[in-house]
């Protein structure tokens, strides 16, 4: 799991997530990954019964992270024979690169085997990775990991002044990129809140009906 993949390898990784419909779009992979929320939203992909996205939380905070991550562990790779080390973990979390790949790519193989063995597992749905539908969508459209790579890295024979030029815009274009994933990640954590709030409100108006029915009964 610590070993590092090759470039055809992070390309053939890249692409098979691409095909995965994910909650929020993708930016940077190490942050993407960093709250487990879309690697749980991996999992249930191919094994929709296995997992319940409410139990994941968007996160910032480290501890957050932690518990999604930890939580996945004991309830979701475990059934997969998949376990991702502690210390692994933490530098998930933290963002390190080229550290989520090599999780990602060993959960892939995880996943295909139990889909093409026909593994039983517990609550587990089989879903045939080879033969199932896959819904019709314009993946022109869907933001990708393979197209958002920097590009000045694959001209190392350019003129260096314009090899520095593509480099700085590489930088500008991910601190953007950043930007915009916080963003999001700010809106889905109050997203959820908002869902917390309706639900709370939900119960106390049922305990206040149970309340009046039980009092106009006396």
């Amino acid at each position: 799991m610590d070993r590092e993949l090759k470039e055809e390898e992070l390309q053939d990784l890249y692409a098979w997530i691409d095909k995965i419909p994910l909650s929020r779009p993708k930016r940077h992979i190490t942050r993407d990954f960093s709250d487990g929320v879309m690697a749980a939203e991996v999992v249930k992909h191919f094994f929709p019964k296995l997992v319940d996205l409410h139990n994941y939380i968007p996160a910032n905070n480290t501890q957050q992270k932690l518990s999604n991550w930890n939580l996945l562990n004991r309830k979701v790779f475990s059934k997969l024979n998949f376990h991702v080390p502690e210390e692994t973990v933490k530098r998930v979390v933290l963002s390190t690169a080229g550290v989520i790949e090599p999780v990602l790519s060993s959960l892939r193989e995880k996943l295909e085997q139990k889909t093409e063995l026909g593994d039983n597992i517990q609550d587990l749905e089989y879903y045939d990775i080879r033969n199932q539908e896959k819904p019709h969508t314009n993946t022109q459209l869907r933001p990708s990991y393979h197209k958002l790579q920097p590009t000045a890295q694959f001209y190392a024979d350019m003129d260096p002044a314009v090899r520095l030029t593509l480099h700085q815009k590489d930088q500008a274009l991910l601190a953007l990129q950043e930007t915009v994933e916080i963003l999001q990640m700010k809106v889905d954590r109050l997203e959820h809140l908002v869902h917390l709030k309706d639900m709370r409100i939900e119960e106390l108006t049922r305990n206040l009906e149970t309340y009046k029915a039980k009092a106009n009964t006396r």
